[in-house]
């Protein structure tokens, strides 16, 4: 539970304020980015993408009960461990909070920039979930994404898990590079998870996605990150090369990963030579 108000303060607030500094605990600089300005606008009423976002919603409430709307559920814990858990089939190797310090602390931090951009993106574009505009079964209560403070749904867009899981992802991708397809893979399908859960449009899954990479862009040219990355590779590496197992369920989360949820689209017919 703690872990899990620190993030929503996250990227609630856009920072985390270091109790030794009183600097933000993230690579950037305060006004350094301001995603709003790179994303694109939220759907409206009226727009086809709002139209899609509800036909996604009500498709996938057909995966209620499958073992792909487990992996969704259990892809809603975001405290360490389990994020951690969440990409060891991926890494190659069971990561835990003890063995991966210095991996868990990177992505914390860069997290602060991750979760804040994205936080302050949520207030901006005020886009109301799923299941406040439609019906249907999802995969937390609504209790749990509540914003008791102004008395209302938390927003939806962008989705700060899609954020949180690709910001893993990315710091992942680069202390494992030749790990990078199964982990970026794996980010993908977090992110997904989330409109599988019914907790998020589709739309702002993608836009998650997007803040994340669009901030960690920035991120990535600090020299303290470098630095900082730089250890948690050789940290990993180490870790790997020990003999640690990999997680036995590794098979059968590849296979639900490897499922694509949303929506079949009609096949485009040939174009005609002109």
């Amino acid at each position: 539970m703690r872990w899990k108000l620190l993030l929503v303060a996250a990227i609630a607030a856009g920072t985390v304020a270091s109790a030794q500094t009183g600097r933000p605990a993230g690579y950037l600089a305060p006004g350094e980015l301001d995603v709003t300005a790179i994303l694109e606008p939220a759907p409206r009423p009226g727009d086809p993408r709002y139209e899609t976002d509800r036909d996604i919603f009500r498709d996938t409430r057909r995966l209620v009960g499958s073992e792909r709307y487990a992996l969704a559920t259990q892809d809603a814990e975001i405290q360490p461990a389990a994020m951690l858990r969440n990409f060891s089939c991926a890494v190659g190797v069971a990561l835990t909070p003890e063995n991966s310090p210095k991996l868990l602390a990177v992505v914390q931090r860069a997290a602060a920039d991750t979760g804040g951009q994205a936080g302050r993106a949520k207030e901006f574009y005020k886009r109301e979930r799923p299941y406040v505009i439609d019906q249907g079964p999802t995969c937390q209560a609504p209790e749990e994404l509540f914003d008791r403070r102004n008395n209302r749904a938390s927003y939806d867009y962008p989705s700060g898990h899609s954020t949180w899981g690709w910001t893993w992802a990315t710091v992942l991708a680069g202390a494992a590079p030749d790990r990078a397809q199964a982990i970026l893979e794996r980010g993908r399908a977090y992110a997904d998870s989330r409109f599988v859960c019914g907790v998020h449009n589709e739309s702002a899954v993608e836009a998650g996605m997007m803040s994340a990479a669009t901030t960690m862009a920035l991120v990535q040219t600090k020299p303290e990150y470098q630095a900082d990355l730089a250890a948690a590779r050789q940290e990993l590496t180490a870790l790997r090369q020990s003999g640690a197992p990999a997680p036995e369920h590794c098979d059968a989360e590849a296979a639900l990963i490897a499922q694509r949820v949303m929506p079949a689209l009609p096949a485009l017919e040939p174009a005609e030579a002109e």
